[in-house]
C-alpha cells in the first residue's frame, strides 16, 4: 500500500486530480450542516452581485435563492449521481462480461450482440429517452445513464476473462468439481475485475456530465437542486448575471476534471505495479 501511495505521488495529474477531488467531497458532505435549509427555498433579494452582501458570496438568483448554497448541494447530487450510475454500470458490465467470456459458444453470442445493441445509440440519446419515458427522479436518472455506461466494463470483462479461464488454477477447479457459476464469480470475476475498475473515472465524468444536460433540458429532478438546474436559470439572464451560469458552470469542470486526473493517476500507478511484477 506504501509503495502504491508513492507510485501515486510521483503522477502530478493524480495529485491534481486528488486536491480537486477531495474539495468536492468536502464541500458535498459539508452542505448539509452549513446550509441546512432548502437550496431551493427565498432567502433573500434576488439577483444579488457577488459578494455584494456578506451573507451570500456568491450572491441570489432570479428568485432570490442562495447561488452558494446551491452549489454546495448540486456537488452531492453530481457525486452521487455519478458513482452510483458507475456502481451499477460496473456491476451490470462485469457480470454479463463474465458470463459472457466463461461461457463462449451461443450464450456468449447473444449476449455480446446484445451489447452491440446498446452500443450502437449514444449514452445520452439513451438516457434522454428513458427519462422522457420513465420520467425524471434520481433513481431513473442514474439507472438511464447506467444505460449507457454498462458496455464498456462488460466488454472490457468479456475480454479479461477470455484470458484467465485457461490458466492452471481455473482448471484445478474444473477438477475438484466445482459449479461452473462458482468458479466464473470466485475464481475469474475477482483477477478480471481490476482493469474494468479503470472506466470508474470515466464513466463518472460522463455521468456528471449527462445529469447537468439532462437538468439543463429540464429533465432532471425538480425537488433537487442539481448544476445543470443552475446553469439552465442563468441563461435566461445571461447579459445582466452571467455569474448564475458560471459559477456552477466551474464546479462541473472542476469536478469532472478531478475526476478524470485522479483516474489516471490511479491507473497510471497501477501500470507502474504491473511494470515492476
Amino acid at each position: 500500500m506504501r509503495e502504491f501511495a508513492a507510485r501515486f505521488i510521483r503522477s502530478p495529474e493524480g495529485v491534481a486530480g486528488l486536491v480537486l477531488t477531495t474539495c468536492l467531497l468536502a464541500m458535498a458532505l459539508s452542505a448539509p450542516y452549513l446550509f441546512p435549509r432548502d437550496p431551493l427555498s427565498i432567502v433573500g433579494r434576488p439577483l444579488l452581485a457577488p459578494f455584494a452582501d456578506p451573507a451570500f458570496p456568491l450572491g441570489t438568483d432570479r428568485l432570490g435563492r442562495d447561488v452558494l448554497a446551491g452549489l454546495m448541494h448540486g456537488a452531492r447530487t453530481s457525486l452521487l449521481v455519478g458513482i452510483s450510475a458507475a456502481v451499477v454500470a460496473i456491476l451490470a458490465g462485469a457480470i454479463v462480461g463474465t458470463l459472457a467470456g466463461f461461457s463462449s459458444g451461443w450464450f456468449d453470442e447473444a449476449l455480446m450482440r446484445v451489447v452491440d445493441a446498446f452500443q450502437i445509440v449514444p449514452g445520452f440519446l439513451l438516457a434522454l429517452a428513458f427519462v422522457s419515458v420513465m420520467g425524471a427522479s434520481l433513481p431513473l436518472i442514474v439507472l438511464a445513464i447506467a444505460l449507457g455506461a454498462w458496455t464498456g466494463p462488460a466488454r472490457l470483462a468479456r475480454a479479461e476473462v477470455l484470458s484467465i479461464r485457461e490458466r492452471d488454477y481455473v482448471a484445478a477447479a474444473w477438477v475438484i468439481g466445482m459449479h461452473p457459476l462458482e468458479i466464473a464469480f470466485k475464481e475469474v470475476l475477482p483477477n478480471a475485475l481490476p482493469p474494468v475498475l479503470a472506466l470508474v473515472s470515466v464513466i463518472v465524468a460522463g455521468a456528471v456530465l449527462t445529469e447537468a444536460a439532462l437538468s439543463f433540458l429540464g429533465l432532471g429532478d425538480p425537488n433537487i437542486v442539481t448544476w445543470g438546474s443552475m446553469i439552465a436559470e442563468g441563461r435566461n439572464v445571461l447579459r445582466t448575471a452571467p455569474f448564475l451560469s458560471i459559477v456552477p458552470g466551474l464546479g462541473l469542470v472542476a469536478m469532472v476534471l478531478g475526476v478524470y486526473l485522479l483516474g489516471e493517476g490511479l491507473v497510471e500507478a497501477l501500470a507502474r505495479r504491473r511494470i515492476r511484477q
